[in-house]
């Protein structure tokens, strides 16, 4: 059940799942937390399913495919980047901006003229183009752009995507798209001060080779014309673009022409849909998507983050919106304005489940265990690809556990954007409620040095985080001068600037040899307060630290939280020098803030 609150007033409870009394009413965002660039598609001859596609950047498996039969409930169903050896460079990145931006998720129906296997699932293709970005290199370097194709028969299938085939394009946020004739062309955003903006190519997408590339239309001037998609409506071609940059001036611009290479003429209306300049919850509306329903009716997916007009508070980053559009034929699109509860086309008077895929619904609990011969819960993400051998399911002597093995990195790094392919312990999953609880069970007898620590965090990127630890250092205030060690709990973080830590003495009924419980809220929708106590007196758990959201607002992404395990780059220290067991996994939705 999803919990909608306006300000900080609970007015009611939305059924996501179930009835809902006003069958056109729905609410968003319809992907909550870091899920930016949306990419949405309907594909009938698979039971009439909707699929959505979002940026994943640093965050490993990436690509999060999430499934609809309804609009309203989105279920994950994988993710496209789900294998190491796909996104090697991931590893060493640098920045917190760098790795997968937009991907663009397409259907193809091939095989016996599209009919469907008799299973509902038809015989085609999904195709998602996408660029591996290495944001620390100069814009006219091209080496900065790592473009690529990959695609599947079958979604649910984990591990199903292709290899990447890569192709030569100096840009970012590349879309395919089919014309009538069957030829395919790529679209996509070169570095606007450098290169002519939007460029368009034919693509074979068993080689990658290019055609010669065209330069249609760059938008109606606003910064950073991007976000590129094509679509062919009565005799035209519609190019929709991103303007304005992704922040407060963000906003979707859209020409027509009749040849697909131009010339285009720019909508009288322009921009189509914008938030800018608006008193709204719903700040940042920009880089969408197009598809139909069911019944031929036209829908808009966007970013937006939820921050109100200041843009100061929006910890959970730029998430997935959908919004109605009427598209008359021969006319040019209109765009319903977003906000958080929205009227549009008749939607199911009830929920239909996705019945496919291990993944949870966006909106879902967590409760997780890790029993024996479990598998690894899908929406659980590293931050970069995992260091091999670091994250154990229930081994020998710890069944229903998850054993974290300690990097010598912590979740700042050596400089707070890269970390030189050496890895950092830690596995979350993305904050996807306004407010909420996160409570883990934690064993950290296996502390054995100084800066030895386990705990959790509210992760934006490495520079932008909050911790709560289970910590070794020498005993304070001391006075025979002894070298001894003693546990603490320790509250501190980045912020673009280093949080001045706090450290606080084990109470007396709490032991570093038993379980611990450490917890993070999200009390209220601008703050976070982080509590531990022992796992088996949790009336006893005692507030450590308390922060805004504001502090994690920044960048591109949206905030996850999980746990970490670190020896805080002490010298001398390897991986693996000590294991942290964590258990009893579990985070409650509590409500969504949309107005």
């Amino acid at each position: 059940m999803r919990r909608i609150l306006f300000a900080s007033v609970l007015l009611g409870i939305l059924g996501v799942r179930g009835v809902n009394s006003h069958n056109s009413t729905y609410t968003n965002p319809i992907l909550p937390g870091f899920h930016p660039d949306p990419s949405c598609i309907l594909v009938p001859s698979w039971d009439n399913t909707y699929f959505c596609a979002s940026s994943s950047f640093n965050a490993f498996p990436g690509i999060p495919i999430h499934a609809s039969k309804d609009l309203r409930s989105w279920k994950l169903i994988g993710n496209a980047l789900s294998r190491p050896e796909m996104v090697p460079a991931l590893a060493t990145t640098i920045k917190d901006t760098s790795g997968i931006w937009a991907p663009t998720l397409r259907y193809r129906e091939g095989g016996d003229n599209g009919k469907n296997n008799g299973s509902g699932r038809g015989k085609g293709r999904f195709w998602i183009s996408t660029t591996l970005v290495f944001d620390d290199l100069a814009a006219d370097n091209e080496s900065r752009w790592d473009n690529f194709v990959i695609s599947t028969t079958d979604p649910f299938a984990p591990d199903s995507w292709t290899d990447p085939v890569h192709f030569a394009f100096g840009g970012y946020d590349t879309s395919l798209f089919w014309d009538d004739s069957g030829q395919v062309y790529v679209t996509g955003s070169h570095e606007y001060k450098v290169w002519p903006g939007i460029q368009t190519a034919t693509i074979d997408l068993e080689t990658g080779d290019t055609g010669p590339w065209e330069n249609p239309w760059n938008g109606t001037g606003g910064m950073a014309p991007e976000g590129p998609h094509l679509y062919k409506k009565d005799d035209y071609y519609y190019l929709m673009l991103a303007e304005g940059g992704t922040g407060e001036e963000h906003m979707v611009t859209m020409a027509r022409s009749r040849n697909i290479n131009g010339p285009y003429e720019s909508a009288p209306h322009n921009p189509v849909l914008t938030n800018a300049n608006t008193t709204t919850f719903f700040q940042a509306v920009g880089h969408a998507d197009l598809f139909q329903d069911v019944h031929g009716r036209w829908w808009a997916v966007a970013l937006s983050a939820r921050s109100g007009p200041a843009f100061k508070n929006y910890p959970m980053g730029r998430e997935t919106v959908m919004t109605p559009v009427t598209w008359k034929k021969g006319e040019w699109p209109i765009f319903q304005n977003v906000s958080g509860r929205m009227s549009g086309w008749e939607l199911p008077a009830e929920a239909v489940p996705v019945f496919d895929g291990e993944g949870p619904y966006v909106d879902s609990p967590d409760r997780l265990v890790f029993p024996p011969n479990s598998t690894w819960p899908l929406h659980l993400i590293h931050w970069r690809l995992p260091t091999p051998n670091t994250y154990l399911v229930s081994p020998p002597g710890y069944e229903n556990s998850l054993v974290l093995r300690s990097s010598v990195l912590n979740l700042t790094s050596t400089d707070g954007f890269s970390t030189g392919g050496q890895g950092q312990t830690f596995i979350g999953r993305r904050q996807t409620d306004s407010i909420f609880t996160y409570q883990l069970d934690i064993n950290a007898s296996n502390l054995r040095d100084k800066e030895d620590e386990v705990g959790i965090s509210v992760f934006l990127v490495e520079a932008y985080h909050l911790d709560l630890g289970i910590v070794l250092l020498p005993q304070v205030n001391n006075t025979d001068a002894s070298t001894e060690l003693v546990p603490y709990f320790r509250f501190r973080g980045m912020s673009g600037h280093s949080i001045p830590e706090t450290v606080f003495p084990f109470p007396p009924h709490i032991s570093i040899e038993t379980p611990i419980t450490l917890e993070i809220r999200a009390f209220n929708w601008t703050h976070y307060s982080f509590a531990a106590g022992p796992r088996d007196a949790r009336h006893l758990m005692q507030t450590y630290g308390i922060a805004s959201g504001d502090q994690l607002s920044a960048g591109f992404t949206g905030t996850i939280i999980g746990p970490y395990a670190t020896t805080n780059g002490r010298e001398g220290s390897q991986r693996g020098e000590f294991a942290a067991v964590v258990g009893n996994w579990r985070y409650l939705p509590q409500g969504q803030i949309i107005n």
